[in-house]
């Protein structure tokens, strides 16, 4: 009810009224045609017939998940509108906003040529008040070319970032398009590409999370084209999330005629709900032009109020501090059969997802995300690692120039988002020059909004805000350090184990570049063994391990992407869920791990797999948990504990099938019970059952909103049948677009009106068509199976002409799960760093402190003779020693057979272990000033250094030196040298 007050009152003030400043949608009413086509610019054209579309829709959005990425059609299609200027608005000034196309594209309204866009990733501006007929039919047409070769007109540059590896080419307008309406004196649009304007700027000082209270600063871009001056009152209403007056500010202005000027009012705000993981509150501050105490200009802008600090190696959001788990998501985030163009609330239900799966950070990938999508972040509480775009190294020339362009253009776009915590300038490391240049841009655009500028690497950089490797972990005691991309490992939703047909052995898959699939291709069982595996390793530094700490990482990817693959689909399988969302098992094992601030939640606990097996198997049953203890049933007979590995994963060996119940309880180290969770087994398939979802805000016809229609096998009783495949056969019925869903088979079901189950569930996708409301019935069946079917009814929506109010994207409600921030604490401090005064070596002892400089580009190393390998640190006083951490050289393949003395007493004897970087050494608490690390005898090479996914290149495994046949070397590139607390 609240929803559609909402709207109707929003058409009364549009439609009745007028209003001094309008927005409506501009997505109706194309036409395309696919193809270059001569003088397709005039007005009088014939475009009659072309194809005609609702925006946002990419010409080649069938392609997705269809195709590899590599293959994505390209072409020169265009965009052609017809349109009048609406009556009873003021239509002084007229401004185009393009959310973005890809690639490149020329404007053209009435036959005149209007401007050009081609960095195919940010929204662009066009001013089209002087080209525009008042009381005539005015035509906008549109030529878009999405080359892969695509270079910029006046330089003929490529752009670094299209890439056929990882930016999905969903080409034309895939994104949403609005037209505003202003008078003459008015508040800018954030668009600096071709406008050259910057829009609204919100943001707080003197934060005090604990007392409530901010200052809270507007500042508005106002431009006056009249002759004359005016005087503004510049007035600023602040609202809470239910639509409450919070504070009502105003300062007076004179502007003077022809000029830009930046108005800005403040006020002492308390009582402030503060932004945070998991708790979307949002604030809508509208900001007015009052002339002659009249409301001549008034823009809306959402935004919430959070504190950071990026310090002592560590992330702090709202004075406490966050250890970063989350995802390194494709910035195309697609759907099959639809490419990137999803409805609003389907945007919140993937970014949600991540939320619930105890993400808090997203990091989207080389390119600038979708608007779309930085705003659901800010619903649903998720935070953003935002890049600008580019490849995979630092740049020169005009390819530099057009990084810090779209950095620009997203800083100042974006600079209202609550969740964006980071600026991403590469996604590998930059030089010092042009990463001041990034840090320059930032305080120009953005001083006081609390986010941190760095890049991929930047390792030893001195004036980066954060850094962070890709597939290994770094320790940091100044800015924080963050895995930018881990754990790259595939798997099929489809494959559980080895026991459950289709019996997809682990490790089984084609050759990719020659190198066999064994070390990344697996089922559901080994891919959430792997996610705890490696995130193990990071939580074993994890803030409160020491001074210099590792403050997390996000995993590849999310949900499974149309981009660059290795195995027998044509699409990467990655994700913790799959192109539907539907979740794998390493899903719910990231929700154990997760949850928490940096201190997991004991109370997490997951079941690996299924309980539907023939009567001769035999497996590991596989428990991912947070407590200390966990204890297996079946049939209520307990089958013992289970073996405790890499922190979180509890495993039961070879425990025999029996129909019925297997049951896992957790327990603290005293046995208190924590959780219990069960599997059951089913029984056959007996029906098949439908549910649908839209978005809580309505169901409209505009074309672009969507309904997600989930379908099960279930038993008689209504359970799931998890080894079901059964094929199921949709029918639909009434006003709406089969977009279907992916399975794995012939051109993986895209668009296809039969699709079958797996794992006894799947997903498909519907889409309104503009302007037919309505009631749709959605039928499945499957062969021997009862069938099923759903209704719901499709909203009309409001239209004037084409333009509309767009209402899928209102009142999209707020996501606030978890609450605010914690009050205590979130860190436990396990072990203290003892500071080092001096060393000596048995070579190169000059340069001893390299191996405790929080530098990883660099190390001591001895002379390549076993008698000279060793090093001895003398600590800064005499200390209880029980714990070191060691990065050697070749972490990943090599172990060294070491000895360590305290005091000259032999403390440890053993070989290190390969790592994603940091091995723990742990020995009897010992008393001691100097601690000496020596090589015992030659090293070894203990695990292949598998080749990286992309051209052959080897994975980083320490620094650019070769080692592999110094049998004698010794190669330290960081030590911590700890004593536990109790």
């Amino acid at each position: 009810m609240r929803n559609l007050l909402t709207l109707l009152l929003l058409m009364y003030s549009f439609f009745v009224f007028g209003n001094d400043r309008t927005k409506f949608s501009f997505n109706a009413g194309w036409k395309l045609h696919v193809g270059d086509i001569a003088g397709a610019e005039k007005p009088t054209f014939d475009d009659g017939e072309w194809k005609g579309v609702t925006l946002p829709y990419a010409w080649n959005e069938d392609e997705a998940f269809a195709k590899p990425i590599h293959e994505h059609s390209t072409n020169i299609v265009w965009y052609r509108k017809s349109f009048v200027l609406p009556k009873g608005t003021v239509t002084d000034k007229v401004f185009l906003e393009l959310e973005g196309i890809r690639h490149g594209g020329e404007f053209y309204l009435n036959g005149k040529f209007i401007g050009r866009h081609e960095n195919g990733v940010m929204g662009v501006g066009l001013d089209l008040s002087d080209a525009l007929l008042p009381d005539q039919e005015n035509i906008l047409a549109i030529r878009i070319d999405n080359s892969w070769s695509y270079r910029e007109k006046e330089t003929n540059s490529t752009y670094q970032w299209n890439d056929k590896n990882f930016n999905a080419n969903y080409g034309g307008i895939p994104k949403n398009v609005w037209i505003h309406f202003t008078a003459p004196v008015y508040q800018t649009l954030p668009l600096y590409s071709n406008l050259k304007t910057t829009g609204v700027y919100v943001y707080a000082k003197n934060i005090q999370i604990d007392k409530k209270t901010i200052d809270l600063f507007v500042e508005s871009e106002v431009k006056n084209e009249t002759n004359e001056p005016k005087s503004v009152n510049f007035v600023v209403e602040l609202r809470d999330m239910d639509n409450q007056v919070v504070k009502t500010f105003a300062k007076d202005y004179i502007v003077q005629p022809g000029s830009t000027h930046v108005l800005q009012a403040s006020v002492f705000v308390k009582d402030v709900n503060f932004w945070s993981w998991g708790y979307g509150y949002l604030y809508t501050v509208t900001s007015k032009l009052v002339i002659d105490e009249r409301v001549v200009d008034a823009v809306d802008t959402k935004t919430g109020f959070r504190k950071t600090a990026f310090k002592e190696g560590m992330v702090y959001l709202n004075d406490k501090v966050l250890m970063m788990k989350g995802y390194a998501q494709r910035t195309s985030n697609e759907w099959p059969a639809i490419g990137l163009s999803v409805a609003p609330w389907l945007s919140d239900y993937s970014n949600r997802l991540m939320v619930e799966s105890n993400a808090n950070l997203v990091r989207w990938m080389h390119v600038t995300p979708w608007k779309q999508d930085v705003e659901s972040c800010d619903r649903v509480g998720l935070m953003q690692m935002l890049p600008a775009g580019d490849a995979e190294r630092d740049v020169t020339g005009r390819r530099w120039e057009q990084r810090t362009e779209l950095m620009r253009d997203a800083i100042i776009y974006y600079r209202n988002s609550p969740s964006v915590l980071f600026y991403e300038c590469g996604n590998e490391s930059i030089s010092e020059e042009h990463m001041a240049e990034m840090i320059a841009i930032r305080d120009q655009f953005d001083l006081h909004g609390g986010r941190a500028i760095g890049s991929r690497e930047m390792l030893d950089s001195k004036i980066a805000e954060y850094g962070g490797e890709m597939l290994y972990i770094n320790k940091s005691d100044r800015h924080p350090m963050i895995a930018t991309e881990y754990m790259r490992d595939e798997g099929l939703r489809k494959y559980w184990d080895e026991h459950t047909y289709p019996y997809h052995k682990n490790g089984e898959g084609p050759l990719y570049k020659g190198n066999d699939a064994s070390d990344y291709n697996r089922n559901q069982d080994s891919h959430a063994v792997e996610a705890v595996k490696r995130w193990w390793e990071y939580w074993n530094v994890r803030p409160g391990t020491g001074k210099r700490v590792s403050s997390g990482g996000v995993n590849i990817i999310f949900s499974d992407s149309n981009t660059h693959y290795r195995g027998k689909e044509n699409y990467r399988r990655s994700g913790e869920v799959d192109a539907m969302r539907i979740p794998k098992d390493a899903f719910y094992a990231h929700q154990v791990m997760w949850n928490g601030w940096v201190e997991t939640d004991p109370t997490g606990l997951h079941i690996i797999g299924h309980w539907n097996y023939g009567p001769e198997v035999k497996k590991d049953i596989l428990v991912v948990a947070a407590g200390e203890k966990v204890e297996l049933f079946v049939n209520g007979v307990s089958k013992g504990f289970g073996e405790r590995s890499y922190n979180f994963l509890f495993t039961f060996p070879n425990v025999a099938f029996e129909p019925g119940e297997i049951t896992a309880k957790s327990y603290t180290k005293d046995g208190m019970l924590l959780a219990e969770k069960s599997l059951e087994t089913t029984g056959a398939p007996y029906r098949v059952k439908l549910k649908y979802l839209h978005g809580e805000n309505g169901l409209y016809a505009d074309g672009n909103d969507m309904v997600m229609v989930d379908v099960e096998v279930v038993d008689q009783e209504g359970r799931r049948c998890p080894t079901a495949l059964n094929m199921i056969d949709f029918n639909i019925d009434g006003p709406i677009e089969w977009k279907g869903g992916i399975a794995q088979g012939p051109n993986n079901y895209i668009l296809s009106e039969s699709l079958p189950v797996e794992g006894g569930v799947n997903r498909v996708l519907l889409r309104t068509r503009y302007g037919k409301k309505g009631k749709v019935q959605v039928k499945a069946s499957s062969n021997g199976l009862m069938a099923d079917s759903v209704a719901f009814e499709v909203s009309p929506i409001k239209t004037m002409g084409d333009y509309f109010v767009k209402a899928s994207a209102l009142n999209l409600p707020l996501n606030l799960s978890r609450g605010a921030a914690p009050t205590g604490s979130t860190i436990v401090r396990t072990r203290e760093t003892l500071p080092i005064q001096k060393v000596t070596a048995g070579a190169n002892a000059e340069s001893g402190m390299k191996s405790y400089d929080s530098n990883e580009l660099s190390d001591w190393v001895n002379d390549g003779k076993l008698n000279t390998a060793w090093i001895e640190y003398t600590l800064a006083k005499k200390s209880d020693i029980d714990e070191i951490d060691l990065k050697l050289n070749n972490f990943r393949s090599r172990s060294y057979p070491i000895q360590i003395f305290v005091d000259d007493k032999l403390v440890y004897e053993g070989n290190t272990p390969t790592t994603l970087g940091y091995c723990t050494i742990s020995f009897p608490k010992t008393s001691g000033r100097k601690v000496k690390v020596q090589l015992a005898g030659s090293s070894y090479i203990a695990s292949e250094n598998k080749h990286e996914e992309i051209g052959g290149k080897k994975l980083d495994d320490g620094v650019q030196r070769d080692d592999m046949n110094a049998k004698g070397t010794l190669s330290i590139i960081e030590i911590d040298i700890h004593k536990k607390i109790k």
